[in-house]
């Protein structure tokens, strides 16, 4: 069943508009389509100038997070029918860019200073020489399973921008960071423990986290954020490496 689905738009052109505003659009969708299914509808039949981003439309890429009634969402991971109230169908649904970042139009947002923030944690492996008998460097599950959430991340930034640490100190490294270094923190195989515990202990680093818990909210992979941070800190005091508070 096609309805008419309202929808209330963040625009930005910052060539001509000297400040954000509102427009309001009406797109065709079924309940069951994503709301990425509702933003192509007005990009492609109703307004050609609206700007988004879009990739894989499966919840793989992280390129279409945005903020959907106030909340950060993956467009094409959430269905039309979570955000029409039953008692107030005509309510429109209020779309709007990332919290915290620089607006270059629309509902794309400048994300070079995060992924500074997650390069700057080193987000590769470090492994010595190969086994002397040609074999891979083998793990056992459970050390595995010390580090398999944090794998999860798509770099879709939602949890560093549904952070109140973030949005009133922008130089925080943010969840994500840590989620990068706690991958490689907790790996067996790594050996820069010390240099990645250094980076995200630093002023602006994991400690800076007040563990509100909108990061795990905000995740669309269901990471377990606050027990990566938690685990980094402890990390942090065992070692005594790069700690200042």
């Amino acid at each position: 069943m096609i309805i008419d689905v309202p929808l209330k738009i963040q625009r930005f052109d910052p060539d001509k508009d000297a400040k954000p505003y509102w427009q309001r659009y009406t797109a065709k969708a079924e309940p069951t389509d994503r709301m990425l299914d509702a933003l192509i509808y007005v990009k492609e039949r109703l307004d050609g100038t609206l700007t988004f981003r879009r990739s894989c439309a499966h919840g793989v890429c992280g390129s279409d997070g945005m903020m959907i009634n106030g909340r950060n969402h993956l467009a094409c991971t959430v269905l039309v029918q979570k955000f029409l109230p039953a008692a107030r169908p005509s309510k429109p649904i209020e779309i709007a860019p990332l919290k915290g970042f620089k607006v270059i139009k629309d509902l794309v947002v400048d994300m070079e200073g995060f992924f500074d923030k997650y390069r700057k944690m080193k987000p590769f492996l470090v492994a010595g020489a190969a086994p002397a008998d040609g074999r891979e460097r083998r793990q056992s599950p459970k050390e595995l399973e010390k580090f398999e959430d944090t794998t999860k991340c798509i770099l879709c930034a939602s949890c560093t921008t549904s952070c109140p640490t973030f949005w009133i100190n922008p130089d925080y490294a943010g969840p994500q960071a840590v989620v990068a270094a706690h991958r490689f923190l907790m790996d067996s195989r790594d050996e820069i423990s010390a240099e990645r515990l250094a980076l995200i202990g630093d002023t602006d680093g994991v400690f800076r986290c007040r563990t509100v818990g909108n990061c795990i909210e905000a995740c669309p992979r269901g990471i377990n954020i606050l027990k990566a941070i938690a685990e980094v800190r402890k990390l942090l005091v065992k070692n005594r490496v790069g700690l200042k508070v």
